[in-house]
């Protein structure tokens, strides 16, 4: 698996382990059903991460944009305030598709 985790990735991982298993059911090889298990597992293990990876970078995103909108509007900065705007608007939808 790469270094980074990726949701695609796990999903995948997670897809052909349940392929290997299964080819391990039908032909007895326990090797191959060991082996789907544990890649199977991997996978999922994987989508979490970097399920989690991405809730926390849209909660950091937006506590960033609520803290810009705030400076914007303190300083007249309208610019400032709706990038803010639009950050912590991202953020939030970065935590809505990844909820836990």
């Amino acid at each position: 698996m790469s270094s980074e985790p990726s949701q695609a990735n796990g999903q995948m991982h997670s897809v052909k382990g349940q392929m290997v298993e299964k080819v391990g059911d039908i032909t007895g090889a326990d090797s191959w059903k060991t082996s789907g298990k544990k890649e199977h597992a991997e996978g999922e293990a994987e989508q979490k991460t970097a399920q989690a990876q991405t809730y926390v970078e849209g909660l950091t995103d937006r506590a960033t944009g609520l803290v810009n909108n705030v400076m914007g509007k303190m300083t007249g900065n309208s610019t400032k305030e709706m990038s803010g705007n639009l950050q912590d608007k991202e953020g939030q939808a970065k935590m809505e598709a990844n909820k836990m």
